[in-house]
């Protein structure tokens, strides 16, 4: 079966570079696989975990995502794990990589109640804040067509750098962009980068260790600060431990 899979993504990767040749505009929302082994074998893990598991919460992203799995472990079993959630986060991925990822079996069989949606930050330095969005926007309308049943909250990308710096602003960018998408219905948007700044806007060590990935106690405080919401969209208790019981 690794071996189909394996197909499927040299073929896809050649049609995304044929795409590029002929002129391709905006590649974040082009789907668009990795030909490296490791994304292979974590993308049919998580497309196999999508068809076993049957869960009631995804969150979809990339390595800020994944993380959940090591330095947010304790949160996750807090907060996600009770709820049955599957974590489809892949480090190092973009807009279009989650794109084809949702295209091509992560999304099998699923019916969640709420997909939450944090991506974009990997396309800084690559495409512009209006590509961002645009393939942000990509990322949630499949979301919406595939899982027609799910609540889809997206969140604005974290900052990124010790200090203030222009791959920022353009990130900051494509989040008010794509925040245009909530529509408080099926689709909601919130923001909660802040939360890892100081008041001049540097993000602590204590947060973020390498100024990008939440830290044990950064995702504490990103599952604090998201708890009441997602309940809310679950149509459950916040779980103990969050703002919303203190």
């Amino acid at each position: 079966m690794l071996l189909a899979r394996w197909s499927i993504l040299a073929a896809g990767a050649l049609a995304c570079l044929a795409g590029t040749a002929a002129g391709a505009e905006n590649t974040a929302a082009e789907p668009a696989p990795k030909l490296h082994l490791g994304w292979l074998e974590r993308d049919f893990k998580l497309s196999w975990e999508a068809r076993a598991r049957h869960p009631e919460l995804i969150v979809v992203g990339d390595s800020i995502v994944e993380r959940f799995e090591q330095a947010g472990r304790p949160v996750w079993d807090r907060y996600y794990a009770p709820r049955n959630a599957l974590n489809l986060g892949i480090g190092g991925d973009r807009t279009e990589q989650v794109l084809w990822r949702l295209e091509h079996g992560n999304l099998a069989h699923l019916d969640p109640k709420l997909a939450i949606v944090m991506i974009g930050q990997n396309n800084g330095g690559h495409n512009t804040a209006a590509e961002i969005a645009e393939g942000i926007g990509a990322v949630v309308r499949t979301l919406e067509d595939r899982l027609p049943h799910a609540r889809i909250l997206l969140l604005a990308i974290f900052p990124r750098g010790q200090a203030y710096n222009p791959e920022r602003a353009v990130l900051a960018e494509a989040s008010a962009r794509a925040s245009r998408l909530a529509d408080n219905r099926r689709v909601f948007y919130l923001d909660v980068g802040r939360i890892f700044l100081r008041p001049d806007g540097s993000i602590p060590a204590a947060l973020m260790a390498d100024y990008e990935h939440p830290t044990a106690l950064g995702f504490e405080r990103w599952a604090e600060a998201m708890e009441p919401t997602v309940a809310e969209l679950m149509g459950d208790q916040p779980r103990a431990g969050s703002i919303a019981r203190r």
